[in-house]
């Protein structure tokens, strides 16, 4: 990532106490919360509140982003909620640094946009991540929230459908015995509007 990417996300996050919730998203406790616990990976982890719940849950979780504000506010709630959870915090650049393969039971991509280009190659190295048997979750701001939905970014490079994901991973080398569980523009309330979110679920076959 560009420095000046990292300066920004450092300057936004140290302006709030929360710039996100505290809780999970709605879609990882729909796919991920009644699963047993197992090896995480949570990329773009932001403030940590994945990566807090899934400990809380009594995964062994590593957590990832490349900003130092975020880290350490994730480190904080941490404190808060779970102290000697074991969660493994990780500053790191999530292109530059790929997961090793075959490692996770689950590895998580929540809203985390980044260009076309650059978030193909995110996505394939996180389904490159997963053991078998292994979940992986993506959810994002859907393409079409840019003119029917509530908040997200407003640059269209950055948005995808869940059609450009399911291509994303269409013939790609070490990804045999991926099952497309769920691949879909779904609605997410956000106060008295709705958010329009991409949501993607795949699982390695055991």
């Amino acid at each position: 990532m560009p420095t000046e990417g990292v300066a920004a996300w450092d300057a936004r996050y140290a302006a709030a106490d929360l710039v996100w919730s505290a809780e999970p998203s709605r879609w990882a406790v729909e796919v991920l919360g009644d699963l047993p616990p197992g090896v995480a990976l949570d990329l773009g982890t932001g403030e940590g509140r994945h990566a807090v719940w899934l400990a809380r849950r009594g995964w062994r979780v590593t957590a990832v982003d490349f900003s130092g504000e975020a880290i350490r506010k994730a480190r904080a709630l941490q404190r808060a909620h779970l102290p000697g959870a074991p969660i493994d915090w990780r500053q790191a650049d999530v292109l530059a640094d790929p997961p090793p393969r075959v490692a996770f039971d689950a590895v998580l991509l929540m809203y985390l946009h980044l260009p076309r280009a650059q978030h193909r190659t995110l996505l394939r190295g996180a389904a490159q991540a997963l053991a078998p048997g292994g979940t992986l979750l993506l959810a994002g701001h859907d393409l079409a929230n840019l003119t029917a939905g509530r908040g997200g970014p407003q640059d269209p490079e950055v948005l995808f459908t869940a059609e450009d994901l399911v291509a994303d991973l269409e013939g790609l080398e070490g990804l045999e015995g991926l099952d497309v569980v769920r691949a879909e523009r779904a609605e997410r309330a956000v106060g008295d509007a709705v958010a329009l979110d991409t949501v993607l679920h795949v699982v390695r076959r055991a």
